[in-house]
């Protein structure tokens, strides 16, 4: 009788567990879109399939006024935010590389000299995330169902893969552009798992890049950007023009590896792999909650290169969008239509092609970060006797050296006040200056009022840290756009929710990129990750 009451419970219980299962996903996605602009989801809007950008757009819940709340807005610490529901000031991610002050070194965001990369040999594969110092919304999932629930992880750039992933999951697999193949670490297996290894058997680099790139569309559809053979872009190929069709056959085998990501071609091995990944590792087979982050890399890549206006750029977003519509009818025949959430976004957005904007009288510029650098130097040699009061100067950022600064028996707050005065008085192009006196008194807010203090880590970050005016850069650039301010232009992207419960809507209020987390937790009915400071967005049916 003993026997029969004790499976009886534990019947109850597996049952009870697999009812509120069944009240969740069978599997999440997320998308992110590295620098997407909320733009480019309408100003390509009539070239669009009607299965990708537009289903997303018209069954989805769409938030057109999302936006990141902190500067540096890179990738690295977009991806960190989107997956943690929290900014730089918590989760540590401050830049794609930053001042480790522990070591007196730079440290790429996903390093880890620790880890031994698995299916490669070079220092590419020596990443994980040590580096993160908050769990994830990944992190949550597993930590609610024990385990039980599967993340994978894909993208061409290791922190697109690396992060979103988290501390607990199956795989996070990146492409190696010294070997043209999908890699891993050992922090999450010994040997590549055999679908990626017959993947990489392919030799898909290879195979991809034997014919030309042309344009998915006539080319009359591309003349709404800028003259395809155009002074702003870079001649990539080496082909002598910047122009379409575009052959790689002046690149050797080794080139080619590098010059693979800036194709669409990459972001097509990125979804064959996600399914790949679904299909061989029974993603949403059951109802215990799976996720399965994919991150397209190749319109930030395209991007930085050739700028927004480039035919090149206009051509990745209609084959991401074809890319989005395959995935969506996969997802449907295999895990079910209304089974599995997706989100899409970005990691951050992109100011307008910088030179474009000069050559048409707009208000942009560069400090140029080395002039600011032998400024100050030579500032210190002046006003303390030595240039070793600096110890760093990265990411608009003055780190002090404390040593120094004690065996000199200088007040600590008092050297931060004079570089921070000195930065004011002598660089027009700086808009703000806060020292860490100032920072190490608030604490980081949902809200975009103090970006710099959103993206500041108190045990990370230095001692005196800047922005520049808006338009303004690091360093001007002649060729290609880039990101990294906390003004719109680098913040502003796209954030829509579809699927499994959500709702067919436009919402027009401010939301921030913090609230994705949040947002999924509330969802799934899970914890958010621990230092998450978003808010839910949307309510559960």
């Amino acid at each position: 009788m003993k026997t029969k009451i004790i499976f009886f419970s534990l019947t109850l219980s597996l049952v009870s567990f697999l009812f509120a299962q069944s009240q969740r996903p069978k599997l999440v996605v997320g998308i992110v879109v590295d620098q997407m602009r909320f733009t480019d989801l309408y100003r390509y809007y009539d070239f669009y399939s009607t299965n990708g950008f537009k289903k997303l757009l018209s069954e989805g819940s769409n938030f057109t006024y999302a936006h990141y709340n902190y500067e540096l807005t890179s990738t690295g610490p977009g991806h960190a935010s989107i997956y943690t529901g929290t900014t730089p000031f918590f989760h540590g991610i401050i830049g794609n590389d930053f001042y480790d002050k522990r070591n007196n070194r730079m440290l790429n965001c996903v390093q880890d000299d620790n880890s031994n990369g698995v299916g490669t040999t070079n220092s590419n594969g020596k990443k994980s995330p040590v580096n993160l110092l908050s769990s994830t919304i990944t992190d949550e999932l597993k930590l609610f169902t024990n385990k039980k629930s599967k993340v994978f992880s894909v993208s061409i750039k290791d922190r697109g893969a690396i992060i979103p992933a988290g501390h607990m999951a199956d795989g996070a697999f990146w492409y190696d552009n010294k070997i043209g193949k999908y890699v891993t670490s050992d922090y999450y297996m010994n040997q590549l798992t055999s679908w990626v290894k017959n993947y990489n058997d392919k030799n898909f680099v290879e195979n991809f890049l034997s014919s030309d790139w042309n344009l998915l569309l006539n080319k009359s559809f591309y003349e709404i950007n800028s003259p395809d053979e155009s002074s702003y872009e870079k001649d990539l190929f080496k082909e002598g023009k910047t122009s379409f069709p575009h052959s790689f056959n002046n690149l050797t085998n080794q080139e080619k590896y590098n010059a693979f990501q800036f194709t669409p071609f990459a972001n097509q091995t990125v979804l064959e792999l996600a399914i790949e990944a679904v299909k061989n590792e029974n993603l949403g087979a059951d109802e215990i909650t799976d996720f399965l982050a994919i991150s397209f890399s190749t319109s930030d890549l395209m991007a930085h290169e050739l700028g927004n206006y480039s035919y090149e750029l206009m051509d990745i977003y209609l084959r991401i969008d074809k890319n989005i519509s395959e995935l969506l009818t996969f997802l449907d025949n295999y895990v079910g239509k209304g089974n599995y959430i997706l989100f899409l976004t970005s990691d951050h957005a992109g100011i307008e092609t910088p030179a474009y904007l000069k050559d048409n009288k707009m208000p942009v510029g560069g400090i140029e970060a080395d002039r600011v650098r032998d400024s100050i130097k030579a500032f210190a040699k002046r006003n303390f006797k030595s240039e070793e009061i600096i110890e760093n100067f990265s990411n608009r950022q003055i780190f002090l050296n404390y040593n120094f600064i004690r065996k000199a028996n200088l007040d600590l707050s008092g050297v931060q006040n004079e570089f921070a005065q000195y930065l004011r008085e002598t660089f027009y192009e700086i808009q703000s200056v806060f020292t860490r006196d100032n920072l190490e008194t608030q604490i980081a807010s949902r809200t975009s009022n103090n970006t710099i203090l959103n993206g500041w880590n108190p045990s990370r970050s230095g001692d005196i840290a800047f922005n520049l005016l808006p338009g303004y850069l690091n360093n001007f650039i002649e060729k290609g756009t880039t990101h990294g301010s906390g003004y719109n232009y680098d913040t502003h992207i796209p954030l829509i929710f579809y699927g499994w419960n959500i709702p067919a809507q436009t919402v027009n209020k401010p939301v921030y990129v913090v609230d994705i987390a949040a947002t999924l937790a509330s969802l799934m009915m899970i914890n958010e990750p621990n230092a998450c400071i978003g808010i839910p967005v949307l309510e559960i049916k």
